[in-house]
């Protein structure tokens, strides 16, 4: 898939949010299990911390799992997150872009969230993906290709 067709999102802070970005931005939509788990926990941080230095390159960041808005605001509000996450409780976004997949874990197969991450332009088309993300490391890849546009 090269673009993401436009979408409108339910996310924290009582927002409505518009894919692709109707404010002339880049959007890094990152997707993530399960909020205030050790992994996500870490790779919201990361864009906390570099947050600015997005901004600063035209760029919004969004956080997406399929917990809902409750869960949401208290993980936004207990990590500092200054962006916005999106409630993806009936996994639209999440089939929309092919995130939502079959994974093992000790044997045990289930369908879940793989790790991902999309670098979207003000036109829906997807610049670069990220799929089966390790987070170490990971924002700061991600910072790099957006500061490079």
């Amino acid at each position: 898939m090269n673009k993401v067709q436009p979408i409108t999102c339910t996310a924290t802070s009582d927002s409505e949010i518009s894919i692709p970005d109707t404010q002339g931005r880049y959007i890094v939509l990152y997707f993530y299990p399960k909020d205030a788990t050790p992994g996500c926990t870490t790779e919201g941080q990361d864009f906390r911390d570099n947050h600015q230095a997005f901004a600063d390159a035209n760029t919004v960041i969004y956080g997406v799992s399929k917990d809902d808005l409750t869960k949401h605001e208290k993980f936004k509000a207990k990590q500092n997150f200054p962006f916005d996450l999106i409630a993806d409780v009936d996994g639209t976004l999440c089939e929309l872009l092919h995130v939502w997949q079959l994974k093992k874990f000790m044997g045990r197969e289930y369908m879940g969230i793989v790790r991902s991450t999309f670098l979207i332009d003000v036109n829906g088309n997807i610049l670069k993906h990220w799929d089966k993300v390790k987070v170490k490391g990971h924002v700061k890849e991600v910072l790099a290709v957006v500061q490079a546009l």
